[in-house]
């Protein structure tokens, strides 16, 4: 109908226009009753209706109408008229009058007030309406304004809102979008905009927190400029108005395109706008900006904010700056662009990129400023204004610092010491924050932003003001704020991070010539201090790891760390981190700084470890970790292999084969490792695993060997089987993995790895231990038949480590070991063995025992032992070998001895056990002297011969040999039991003592001779001694025997040389010559009387055996000896030369009686006195030789006055002197005078019972002597020589001598001799 009306130019009636605007009215209204309430199906006709009425005669009733329904409090329905306002006004209908648009503007008008977001928008989309409409005009005043109220009012409330979803944040999206919508219509079309809504959309950009609205905005900015740019009047036009100059909208719109992602892709649009706006911000940039900016949208339209990088995008503003601030050189340009940045650094909330890329341009800007003092005040005002407790400011104030050096150093150190001059007085005061009330300053907090600007001042200026103002002020401002300081955490990261900033500084100086760093050694002190004091068993700060990076930079500084300094670094790092505890798997900060932590480590000590990358230096760094490797602490294992995995890897890529390892130091190296193949950590056992596989790798080619196909292939099935967990599978890797790199060792490596797996065993536990030992086995199965020189050092190795291996599984192998280096090299093995400081110490005991179960090698070492007994009394021989020089090397016999004492023990018996038994009996009775006599008898004992261990006990033998006085008596009674007993080892015993008669050793050769001295059963009476041809050099021996000057060597000597007559009298006559010279020899030395008594012994002997004419020469010889003892001091002596005397008496025969008759006669006088010996022995041999010496007299009443035996001997010898001296005055006068003066010589012999016999002789004689004999005797001198007897202490001599004095007086009373003329 209304169509029609309109159509036919039919007006509604005015009386019904009211009630029809009434009822649609109702339809559009939101607080209608429900039932009337059709506006969701008929909206559009509604619409319809209302524009046809609006287009009517009647639209100025219409509006009137809606302004009464306004103007009668119903606002809570304001939103529906203006819904149908906008519908009304955005017909295109030539027809709608001024007065219709005039009187919907006053409707709006009237409803600016209401905040309903409904409201708003039908507000907001009615002004745009207008402005498509082609209204401007009519918008310019109320309607910007209201724009740009909403917009700002969105915009706070959106960025102002709670936490959370709700309705009213959903709303006022909405009311913000259609302002945006409605911006974006008016800045696209409408001319000749007010400069206010200009300057407020310009600002709204730096002002708002509301990103999303940055891109709209600036895209209608663009617009704008644009056409205002086109227009006529470009000069007048609205860019370049405002109250914010081009170096406010430069700063701005740069730092906002530091987030270009952020608001629906701001940074595109603020490029553009940029670009437009060039001629009014800066026309010497404009040409410029036309090249760089396209490129700079081309960038962010390739990525997306999940594909750009900030760093590449920040460094590609800052170009386009610097390119920029080139255009303007010459001018304060950028000095004022720094000062507005510095405005707008408040601005900005922290932290935000934004913000960040604030300070980094500002910090370019000042740096090309040309006026010092000015940038000196920004610089100054930008200290004060900053809050240090901020972490993002006090980043970005030391950040803006350090890029300003980088133009203008000095200017900086100068802001910096005054700063620093002006707060001294506040710190003094502890009132450092009385400048910033709003943000107190921590003292700590100023001194390390300080530290860490003076840093970040030496990473960005010029290197050559670098290396002048380093060490100072530089380093040293940043050494004296730390010091001091409390020295908190915070302080503490600074300071690091601060002595990183500056090494690298200077490390990345490329001509540094010879520059020292004067402060490196101040700068590592405090580290070290720092890392010492840091705890060992916690981590909760980042503070050991800057400590160690901060160490790990400086070290590639000069003066270099020596060598003692160098270690000392990593022993002080390693201690601050391998005994940290891992932390728990939900702690994921702890557990980023310990893995921190441990990587900061590692490339400590490769920064340390390349100053010394040469064989040394890997041993130093191995050093230092090993009580670490060795550890009881499974972590601080598996932490220390790990990171000897690391430097083990960098060692091999620096060094490779162009430094082979020292001799030996291969094998330490895989010896401190092999053990840890088994640990109980997996992690430990596969970095263990990973060194090895380096050091064989660098052996393999250093030495130009190679792994084959086979081997590789092993050890990566070994490494595979020490991932599991089975204990028996992993021993088993380890064994093989032995058996692989057995071959890689040459015998000094092998050595070296034997000493230092022997010296670990015992540093853990008893599964190290094993694989020890399981190495040290495995090597020994392999190689011991090589390793004949090196037996020593590895014994030696082995057993200075056994005593401290506690449990068996790991000692026993050990001891086979042993056992298996002595199989193949014996003599060297036994050496080391019995060269032990204590021999038969438990541990060693245990070796023995274990030799003794094996009976065959058991007897091998017995003879070995032996061997060792009996070479101390050989000759030594020239050594041929280093194992000849072990098995001449000197032992000590008493060890020997123990360990033979403890083999017989313990060895079972069997008939090889017993071939040895004269070779044993042999070398311990030449040992007897060191007390092997209970070895000795412990031998007998096992013999199971009870017949000779009983008669050795009963003849009392063992304590015979025990005693020094008595030992060769003993020597003699052992042999000669022995000879009875045990006649199937005569044969080798045989050997053994002429073996031993050969000896150097005096010893030997005496207990040698003392054996074959034995006659009965002995070894000269054996038939084998000369049916073998052994006779001739048993005597050759013998007479060298008898020529030594040791005393019982030449009485055993001749001794033997005696028996002979014994024992072989058939060779006697053979060996006369021999045999006589020896034993005259004897005779020829009266002092000494055991050798004297042998050989006169040894005469009467032989004498038995031979003929007169077998004596020769020496007849009278022997004669003249024999009567030289007859007086002799020594009853011995005078007992044997009687005895012998008697001898002779019975080799005489026809050729020698005459001379022998002599010889008796020359005897007679002290045969006659000895029988009265005080010696009991001696007088009885004398009175027996004498009866076998009378009949040389050839009177047989002589004879048979001596053959009368019914009178005791003192009555017999009397009527024998007195028959002699009867006989002699009638036949041989003369002789009876001799015989006179010849006894009374010996009235003063020291033997008081010969001074008797003397005297008694004496009187007997002068009884029978006529007086022609007696008148020629010195009758005064016999006088006083009896007189003096007179004065004798025994009463004896004193009788006999006045009953010889008596006789004297009588004869000398004699008739015959008082007559002067008495016969003659």
């Amino acid at each position: 109908i209304l169509e029609v009306s309109v159509t036919t130019n039919t007006p509604v009636p005015q009386m019904q226009l009211h009630t029809i605007f009434t009822e649609l009215h109702i339809q559009v209204c939101a607080k209608a009753p429900a039932q009337e309430q059709y506006s969701s199906q008929n909206l559009a006709e509604i619409v319809h209706c209302f524009i046809a009425l609006g287009e009517a005669p009647a639209s100025g009733e219409l509006m009137k109408f809606f302004l009464s329904q306004h103007g009668d409090g119903a606002r809570a329905i304001a939103w529906g008229p203006l819904a149908l306002i906008r519908a009304v006004v955005s017909a295109d209908e030539p027809r709608m009058n001024i007065r219709t648009i005039y009187l919907a503007i006053r409707v709006v008008k009237n409803t600016l007030s209401d905040t309903r977001f409904k409201v708003r928008m039908a507000i907001l989309r009615i002004i745009g309406q207008l402005a498509l409409s082609g209204y401007q005009d009519r918008i310019k005043g109320w309607g910007l304004k209201y724009v740009s109220v909403q917009l700002t009012l969105s915009t706070y409330k959106l960025t102002n809102h709670r936490e959370g979803f709700n309705q009213r944040e959903l709303e006022e999206k909405m009311v913000h979008k259609v302002t945006m919508d409605t911006v974006k219509i008016i800045t696209s079309s409408v001319s000749g905009i007010t400069d206010e809504f200009w300057v407020r959309l310009l600002c709204y950009i730096m002002e708002t927190e509301y990103t999303e609205a940055l891109a709209p905005i600036c895209i209608s900015l663009t617009n704008l400029a644009e056409r205002q740019l086109h227009a006529k009047d470009a000069e007048a036009s609205v860019a370049s108005k405002g109250r914010h100059g081009p170096h406010w909208r430069l700063g701005a719109l740069q730092v906002l395109m530091s987030s270009p992602y952020k608001g629906e892709g701001r940074g595109i649009a603020m490029l553009n706008l940029l670009r437009t706006l060039s001629q009014s911000i800066a026309p010497s940039m404009a040409d410029m900006w036309e090249l760089e900016i396209p490129l700079l949208v081309k960038y962010l339209e390739e990525h997306t904010e999940f594909t750009w990088n900030q760093k590449t995008w920040e460094d590609k503003l800052i170009q386009f700056l610097r390119n920029s601030l080139k255009k303007t050189r010459g001018s304060n340009w950028s000095l004022r662009l720094s000062k507005e940045l510095n405005n707008q650094i408040e601005s900005f909330d922290s932290p935000s990129l934004e913000k960040g890329f604030l300070y980094r341009a500002l910090g370019f800007t000042l740096a090309t400023g040309l006026e010092a003092d000015k940038v000196e005040m920004l610089l100054l005002e930008l200290l004060y204004k900053t809050d240090y407790g901020n972490d993002f400011d006090r980043e970005g104030v030391v950040l803006c610092f350090g890029l300003c050096a980088r133009g203008q150093v000095k200017t900086v150190l100068n802001v910096l010491r005054d700063f620093e001059e002006r707060i001294q007085e506040s710190e003094l005061s502890w009132q450092i924050g009385a400048w910033r009330k709003d943000h107190p300053w921590r003292r700590e907090t100023v001194k390390s932003a300080l530290m860490v600007m003076y840093s970040c001042v030496a990473s960005y200026c010029h290197p050559q003001m670098l290396l002048t103002h380093v060490d100072s002020p530089i380093t040293a401002k940043i050494i004296h704020h730390y010091s001091s300081s409390c020295q908190d955490v915070c302080l503490k990261m600074a300071f690091m991070k601060s002595v990183v900033q500056v090494a690298n500084a200077i490390k990345n100086i490329k001509d540094l010539e010879d520059f020292q760093f004067a402060q490196k050694m101040t700068l590592t002190g405090i580290i070290m201090a720092t890392i010492k004091a840091e705890p060992t068993d916690s981590l909760v700060s980042p503070v050991r790891t800057m400590a160690m990076e901060a160490l790990s930079h400086l070290s590639n500084l000069k003066p270099f760390y020596s060598t003692e300094e160098n270690n000392e670094l990593m022993d002080i790092s390693i201690r601050s981190v391998i005994s940290l505890q891992p932390p728990a798997e939900d702690n994921e900060s702890i557990q980023t700084l310990y893995a921190n932590a441990k990587h900061a480590l590692e490339q400590l000590m490769e920064s340390l470890m390349q100053r010394q990358l040469d064989p040394k230096g890997l041993q130093e760094m191995v050093h230092l970790l090993e009580k670490w490797i060795l550890s009881e602490k499974e972590g601080e294992r598996e932490k220390a292999m790990s990171l000897h995995l690391h430097l083990m890897h960098i060692y091999v890529q620096s060094v490779g084969v162009r430094i082979p390892l020292k001799l030996g130091q291969f094998g330490t190296l895989v010896g401190l490792i092999a053990p840890c193949t088994c640990d109980s950590h997996r992690r430990t056992r596969l970095a263990s695993m990973g060194v090895l596989s380096s050091l064989l790798d660098l052996h393999a080619s250093q030495t130009c060997s190679s792994w084959g196909p086979s081997k590789e292939l092993e050890r990566a099935k070994c490494k595979e089987d020490l991932q599991g967990l089975d204990v028996e599978k992993i021993f088993s890797a380890s064994s093989r993995i032995a058996k692989v790199a057995c071959v890689q060792f040459n015998c000094d490596e092998v050595v070296s790895l034997m000493q230092k797996l022997c010296e670990n065993i015992g540093a853990m536990d008893l599964q190290h231990d094993k694989a020890s030992v399981t190495w040290i086995v495995t090597f020994l199965q392999m190689r011991a038949k090589e390793l004949e020189d090196k037996v020593a050092e590895i014994l030696g190795a082995i057993l200075a480590q056994l005593p401290v291996v506690d449990h068996r599984e790991a000692r026993r192998p050990l001891i086979e070991g042993i056992l298996l280096l002595a199989h193949y090299h014996q003599e060297t093995v036994l050496t080391a063995l019995l060269r032990q400081p204590l021999p038969m110490e438990s541990h060693l005991t245990e070796v023995w025992l274990a030799v003794a179960e094996n009976v065959p090698f058991a007897r091998t070492m017995l003879r070995g032992l032996m061997g060792r007994l009996q070479s101390s009394f050989t000759p030594r021989a020239h050594a041929t070998s280093k194992a000849d020089i072990w098995r001449q090397a000197a032992v000590d016999p008493l060890m020997t001895l123990c360990t033979i004492h403890l083999l017989v023990q313990k060895t079972a018996v069997d008939d090889k056990l017993l071939e040895l038994f004269p070779d044993l009996t042999y070398a311990l009775l030449l040992q007897l002297r060191w007390g092997a006599s209970g070895s000795l008898q412990l031998l007998f004992g096992r013999l199971s011969n009870e017949q000779l261990v009983q008669s050795l006990e009963e003849q009392n033998v063992w304590a015979l040999l025990q005693g020094s006085s008595t030992f060769l008596q003993g020597v003699g009674l052992l042999a000669r039991l022995c000879m009875r007993s045990m006649e199937g080892y005569r044969q080798r015993l045989l050997e053994l003592v002429l073996r031993g008669m050969d000896s150097d050793i005096l010893s030997c050769r005496v207990s040698s001779t003392a054996v074959c001295v034995e006659v009965r059963l002995g070894f000269m009476s054996d038939p084998a001694l000369y049916q073998e041809e052994l006779l001739k050099p048993t005597v050759s021996m013998l007479e060298k025997g008898a020529d030594q000057e040791d005393e019982a060597l030449r009485v055993l000597s001749l001794r033997a040389l005696g028996n002979m007559a014994l024992g072989a009298p058939k060779k006697v006559r053979r060996y006369r010559k021999l045999l006589l010279e020896k034993c005259l020899d004897s005779l020829r030395e009266p002092m000494n009387t055991s050798v004297a008594s042998e050989g006169m012994e040894a005469l009467a002997k032989i004498l038995a055996e031979l003929r007169e004419g077998d004596l020769g020469p020496s007849f009278g010889t022997i004669c003249e000896q024999c009567r030289a003892f007859f007086d002799n001091e020594s009853e011995l002596l005078r007992f044997k030369a009687f005895v012998l005397f008697g001898k002779l008496a019975k080799v005489v025969r026809i050729s020698k009686k005459h001379f022998f008759k002599e010889e008796v006669k020359k005897a007679w006088i002290p045969l006659m006195l000895h029988c009265q010996d005080p010696c009991s022995d001696a007088a009885e041999a004398c009175m027996a030789t004498m009866f076998q010496c009378v009949h040389f007299w050839g009177w047989k009443a002589l004879e048979s006055s001596w053959g009368r035996r019914d009178s005791s001997t003192a009555d017999e010898m009397t009527v024998f002197q007195t028959t002699l001296c009867s006989i002699l005055t009638q036949k041989k006068p003369a002789v009876l005078y001799s015989f006179l003066l010849e006894t009374m010589t010996y009235v003063h012999s020291n033997l008081s019972r010969i001074r008797i016999a003397a005297c008694n002789l004496a009187g007997t004689i002068m009884k029978q002597m006529s007086a022609h004999r007696l008148r020629k005797l010195d009758f005064p001198a016999l006088r006083n020589s009896l007189q003096e007897l007179q004065l004798d202490s025994d009463p004896g001599v004193r009788r006999a001598a006045l009953e010889t004095l008596k006789i004297l007086d009588t004869c000398s009373q004699h008739p015959l001799l008082a007559s002067p003329g008495g016969f003659c």
